[in-house]
């Protein structure tokens, strides 16, 4: 008795169409959750996020990758007790540092100087 071995295929694609149909649909009742924020929303978030700065925050999300716990080195250099001079650490906040892995642009430029201040502060 020979069976058929494209029919547990045609099994599974007809399930799998189906699954997929049935979460779309389940997907539309919540479709503004999954499309986010209106404009208005956004802004209104937007303003709220614009409260005090939290360097040690920032640095702790957008730093500690590279530069290591507490900023004591990693991939990138280590920036506690480090001595950089402020203004170089800020033209390398503000622009990036060409040739390595440091991007422009991590920090709000109206928040650099508070960054460069946390940063010098760690020893």
């Amino acid at each position: 008795m020979n069976k058929n071995p494209v029919v547990p295929y045609l099994l599974i694609f007809a399930l799998g169409i189906g699954l997929i149909f049935f979460m779309s649909l389940y997907g539309l009742d919540q479709k503004k959750e999954i499309a986010g924020p209106d404009e208005e929303e956004a802004a209104t978030e937007e303003n709220a996020n614009t409260g005090e700065f939290d360097a040690e925050a920032v640095a702790q999300q957008k730093c500690v990758s590279c530069h290591g716990d507490n900023l004591s080195g990693g991939m990138g250099p280590a920036l506690n007790g480090q001595a950089f001079p402020a203004g170089e650490m800020h033209d390398a906040i503000k622009d990036g540092v060409p040739g390595t892995a440091m991007p422009a642009g991590l920090v709000p430029d109206e928040n650099i100087d508070e960054m460069v201040e946390y940063i010098l502060s760690l020893d």
